[in-house]
């Protein structure tokens, strides 16, 4: 059974149904609260939390739920209300959807999974035991050593939940690395992926065959001093230390028609009170896609209508910290993006990794399409540098645990304050057999510079290599 529970419902789940979800566990079950009230706790008698409710989140942003849960939604808006059992704890799996049913039952909603709910009934309590304190202090971590925290997802899409985040946070705080631990049919959203920091850290999926596997290198897993750690092949040697690799991460010859339009850039505008930031992210998504984003939060749903005021207002708060965002586009053209904004000494630094997803049939923008993208950014919005690929990979954009290949370049741009750096003539003339194309005015241009853009060749990288030798002076 799943150790995540989430009831969609059309009503804020009120304090009384809350309770009565909190009571699924009968009279022996405590409450208490942690995260200043975000999150309520289901203990035991000796304090230790068997179930973590997050507080309530008023999602007004469509497909969030299909794209993370493969769930019915309610029409926007609706509630998202998510709990959590202590892994390893049969009755505190049972009690979390217990409670997510009747929250469901009593506001008016659906609870997923399905078969995480399927009873009203009070849980039986005795010789109920949950996770030692230090392990289950953070709702999100299963299991906790001297080096990694061990995060255990049952769910089609690891999102970037509240706790998820919390967990990262509190992994890199305490200097641990920060494992995710999967089944095979589980995928990753693309903000989990580029989150997810190097070793230690990783993502573990369980297989049948190997055991387990990196879900990002193919890499047979096995536990080892309080981490999973690669499995050595017998004939290794210091100098080709060889790791097996997993069957199921093979990757498939046939090619499904499916591709990504993957855009990052940078962007440093003036330190201004008048600044309004998002507006790169959005020229960008309206110029490839003829919309713009459909929303935008802080975590995973993405819950907030796409707003520049609102975002950057949030920003200004947070400053002189640093912001993390999530972008997401309409069901119909998935999209998403990531954002980091950041105060420096240049001024306020916007970096954007943006994807979108397209199915067989469906045509990937034209290279008139991103070079109306690039010269909108360089001339209007600060650009410093952009880089776009293509690659054969999922529509809906999510990670999955096998191979994929790597994208090739399509295009990279140089900003016009970048240009106007370069000594001489070296930002034009470059060792590519094609001259770069000039952006904007005249008198400051940014440049332009193109690729082959085939996800079947791989020489592209090459050339975007030397390009950046030879931009670097190398």
């Amino acid at each position: 059974m799943t150790k995540d529970v989430v009831a969609l419902t059309k009503a804020m789940p009120d304090p009384l149904s809350v309770l009565a979800g909190l009571l699924a566990g009968g009279p022996d079950i405590l409450a208490g609260v942690e995260g200043d009230g975000a999150v309520v706790q289901l203990c035991d008698e000796q304090g230790r939390p068997l179930v973590s409710v997050e507080a309530p989140q008023l999602v007004q942003v469509r497909g969030e739920a299909q794209r993370l849960l493969g769930a019915v939604e309610p029409e926007v808006p609706y509630w998202w209300t998510e709990a959590r059992a202590t892994t390893g704890v049969k009755e505190a799996e049972q009690l979390a959807g217990a409670f997510a049913a009747r929250i469901a039952t009593l506001v008016g909603g659906t609870a997923w999974p399905r078969e995480a709910a399927r009873s009203l009934a009070v849980v039986k309590t005795d010789g109920m035991r949950a996770a030692p304190t230090p392990a289950a202090a953070q709702p999100a971590v299963d299991v906790l050593t001297d080096k990694v925290a061990v995060v255990i997802q049952d769910r089609p899409v690891v999102a970037m939940t509240a706790w998820l985040s919390d967990a990262f946070r509190a992994a890199a705080n305490a200097n641990l690395g920060l494992q995710i631990v999967t089944p095979p049919g589980t995928r990753l959203s693309p903000a989990v992926r580029g989150s997810l920091p190097g070793w230690p850290s990783r993502w573990v999926v369980q297989d049948e065959r190997a055991g387990y596997y990196d879900g990002l290198s193919g890499a047979v897993l096995h536990w080892a001093d309080g981490l999973f750690v690669t499995v050595e092949s017998p004939d290794a040697t210091p100098e080709d230390p060889r790791t097996p690799m997993a069957d199921s991460f093979t990757p498939t010859s046939m090619d499904d028609g499916e591709r990504q339009l993957a855009v990052s850039f940078r962007a440093i505008h003036p330190a201004d009170e008048r600044l309004v930031l998002g507006g790169a992210l959005e020229a960008v998504w309206r110029e490839l896609t003829g919309e713009p984003p459909a929303g935008w939060g802080t975590e995973e749903p993405a819950n907030l209508p796409w707003s520049l005021r609102q975002l950057t207002d949030l920003a200004h708060e947070r400053a002189p910290e640093p912001t993390w965002l999530v972008v997401v586009g309409s069901p119909e053209r998935p999209g998403l993006a990531t954002v980091r904004i950041s105060r420096t000494k240049g001024g306020v630094e916007e970096d954007v990794t943006l994807a979108f997803g397209y199915g067989p049939g469906e045509e990937v923008p034209t290279d008139a399409d991103v070079t109306r993208a690039a010269e909108i950014l360089a001339t209007r919005h600060d650009l410093q540098s952009m880089l776009v690929q293509v690659r054969r990979a999922r529509r809906d954009l999510s990670v999955p645990p096998r191979f994929e290949g790597p994208g090739v370049p399509y295009a990279f741009v140089l900003g016009a304050d970048e240009v106007r750096e370069m000594p001489g003539d070296r930002a034009r003339r470059t060792p590519l057999p094609r001259s770069p194309r000039e952006l904007g005015p005249k008198r400051r241009p940014a440049l332009y510079y193109s690729f082959r853009g085939d996800p079947s060749d791989l020489s592209g990288w090459a050339d975007f290599e030397r390009l950046m030798r030879h931009l670097k002076g190398d």
